[in-house]
């Protein structure tokens, strides 16, 4: 199976295509590994976790190559990218020693209650190719944190950093079977024996919202435990009383991060009508002089989309809202030459029909609407069926109060373009899916509450 440079088009090298006998040999060997696993003591798996972390701050150059090279960002996000997906096994190694139940006096004081906190079992995730790495470990660290085995299918487009993942874990001492890596370009005929089976107890996807759906239809006959991080549509909210300078550096954070190959990427930025032009000209001022280059580069700041189908969709969004009035400050086409490269943009005038409003755009496009009132913002805001994350900027407390309790999102970040954190729940909400990655809560999706009543009474 061929891994390919975006920036180039060019074939980087090849990996073993796994067959579905690969995909049930995986699971079978999590099945294994889970008997002995689940019954390690909290601080080994913490201990595993820890060094694992470790080992990845250490290698930081080399996982930040593999990623620019095989997903195409430039090398200074790919090493954010490392820094961030670290951070889970540094979260997670904290969290395995705090896996508690609770004791208590029944209601009725002839009886105790007990309860306890075990792993759920063998676990599979299916991670996309936009964060190759933090993808892998924001699931992986809690799974192993709770004492339950993996097996990970990363997309087709990236699989080396998931690779390069597993062999920090093998050199910080996982023992064999708990985590396996399955590559593979049909992951359908792969997936859907493994979700079928009953040796399988939990399900984590990250990706379309298209694809979530099939997955958690599959997962229905076995009643597995399912957690979803799918598409998004994020509004980018700027009042009049915004600091303008703060907006600006949110709004370039939350639209160009990863290339705006994100589904926390702003999607949609609406502007108070009486700054909306001051703000539209020099937001296409700042996107318009980025350097687009293969992220090798050192003067990178925009690298190349995953794929063709990437640019092709992209193009279409955009020509699309063109042909409906939207005027264009910037970019608005492919970039000429090798890879697969789209200049940053941004849209004005865009009309209520755009496409380019109500579907993912993962690219450098910024679509700028206005409004008149804090109730039109919200209800703009609202109208999609997405819901993972919004992003809001008000100098006016009462004001932010009032629009992040208005909002149907998972997730907001209030004067700032970013929001995700090893040490807080990343999920949405409506079509954007359910669960929740990062944080306390992340570790309870893979553990069950046991309980037990106990008869005290003479």
């Amino acid at each position: 199976m061929a891994v390919e440079d975006p920036a180039t088009g060019e074939t980087l090298v090849e990996v073993a295509d796994a067959t579905a006998e690969d995909a049930n040999a995986a699971l079978a060997a999590a099945d294994e590994a889970f008997v002995s696993f689940r019954l390690t003591a909290p601080r080994e798996r913490g201990e595993i976790l820890r060094r694992a972390y470790e080992l990845m701050v250490e290698r930081t150059e080399h996982l930040a190559l593999i990623m620019t090279l095989e997903m195409g960002k430039p090398l200074a996000e790919s090493r954010g990218e490392v820094a961030y997906a670290a951070s889970y096994l540094r979260w997670y190694a904290e969290e395995a020693v705090r896996i508690n139940g609770r004791f208590q006096t029944a209601e009725n004081g002839g009886s105790r209650v007990l309860t306890m906190r075990q792993a759920v079992g063998p676990c599979l995730f299916i991670t996309p190719w936009n964060f190759p790495l933090a993808m892998g470990t924001r699931k992986v660290g809690p799974a192993i944190a709770a004492g339950c085995t993996v097996v990970v299918k990363p997309a087709k487009q990236t699989p080396l950093s998931m690779l390069a993942m597993a062999q920090i874990f093998e050199d910080a001492g996982l023992p064999a079977g708990v985590l396996n890596v399955v590559c593979g370009s049909s992951s359908g005929s792969l997936m859907a024996p493994l979700i079928a089976d009953p040796r399988l107890r939990k399900l984590s996807f990250t990706g379309s919202t298209a694809v979530g759906k099939q997955l958690i239809a599959q997962s229905a006959e076995q009643i597995l435990r399912v957690s979803m991080e799918l598409g998004g549509n994020a509004p980018l909210i700027v009042f009049d009383d915004a600091d303008l300078d703060v907006a600006l550096d949110g709004a370039m954070m939350a639209k160009m991060r990863n290339g705006g190959e994100a589904c926390t990427s702003a999607n949609r930025i609406l502007v108070q009508d009486s700054i909306a032009e001051e703000f539209a000209q020099r937001l296409a001022e700042r996107m318009g002089s980025m350097v687009v280059a293969r992220g090798t580069e050192a003067d990178s700041q925009a690298g190349p989309l995953i794929d063709d189908v990437a640019v092709a969709s992209v193009k279409e969004l955009v020509d699309d809202a063109v042909a409906g009035g939207a005027k264009v400050l910037c970019g608005g086409a492919p970039v000429e030459g090798p890879g697969h490269f789209f200049a940053p943009t941004v849209l004005t005038d865009v009309p209520d029909n755009a496409r380019i409003l109500r579907e993912e755009i993962f690219g450098p496009v910024a679509p700028i609407r206005t409004f008149a009132t804090e109730d039109e913002a919200i209800a703009a805001a609202n109208a999609t069926e997405y819901g993972l994350v919004a992003y809001l900027f008000t100098r006016d407390i009462a004001r932010g109060l009032r629009v992040i309790e208005g909002l149907e999102t998972g997730m907001i970040g209030l004067n700032q373009g970013m929001v995700s954190n090893a040490g807080a729940p990343f999920g949405g909400v409506k079509q954007s899916g359910y669960g929740r990655e990062g944080g306390h809560e992340g570790i309870d999706e893979y553990l069950s509450t046991k309980y037990v009543a106990i008869n005290v009474a003479d």
